[in-house]
Order: C-alpha cells, then structure tokens, then sequence
C-alpha cells in the first residue's frame, strides 16, 4: 500500500503500516525512531480503525510521554486522505522494563553511528 494511502471506509489500518509509520515517531533523548528502539510493545486497532499502541520509554522517568504521544498521532492520524487511524490512544506499559535487548538491528547500526557502543 502506498504510504499516506487512507483505508476504505469501514476497514481498518494494516498494523505493518502503522508500524512504518511510527517510525516517523524520534525518541528524542536518542534520536532513534521508536519502533527499531524496540519501545512499541503491541499495537490493535479496533473496529472503530482507533489504534490503541502498547509503548514504553527507555526509563519510567522519561519526562517525553506527552511529545511521544503527539508525534504518533501526527504521524498516525494526518496525511494524504486524513491518516491510517482515526485516532490513536498510548497504553503506557513500563512490565517488561525495556532494555537494549529489545532494539532492532537497524536501530543498533543507527545507535553505533550515532557514537553508542550497542
């Protein structure tokens, strides 16, 4: 499907593309998309075409919850045809605890450009 490609009416997101979507969402203390950070835990998508996204932080005192949720419901509700979800609600979920284990291989060649040793 083409990026920005509204669904139908009655149908609801892809979850791959809300996914690649997310992508357009940065950590910003990291400068690394949310997705190969390994920060989204699960994402559903209800009849209503609302995604509801399982995330965490890299720390419970990650003070960038209110950022992070603007961002992906800029990058999952605006675009060409009105976005992929008609909205989006973040489930804050801190069990498990992320850690570096959890981030992708791309993420871990972006972290290694950036100077982290991952």
């Amino acid at each position: 499907a083409a990026a920005g490609a509204a669904a139908p009416a009655g149908s609801k997101a892809a979850l791959a593309d809300i996914e690649e979507a997310m992508k357009d969402v940065v950590d910003p203390e990291l400068g690394i998309n949310v997705v190969d950070l390994g920060l989204v835990y699960g994402i559903h998508v209800d009849d209503e075409n609302v995604a509801t996204l399982d995330m965490t932080l890299t720390s419970a005192a990650c003070p960038l919850t209110d950022v992070i949720e603007d961002q992906a419901r800029q990058a999952l509700t605006t675009g060409p045809g009105g976005g992929l979800v008609n909205d989006i609600r973040i489930n804050w979920v801190w069990l498990p605890p992320w850690g570096p284990d959890k981030i992708t291989d791309e993420g871990r060649d972006q972290l290694r450009s950036l100077g982290f040793n991952v």
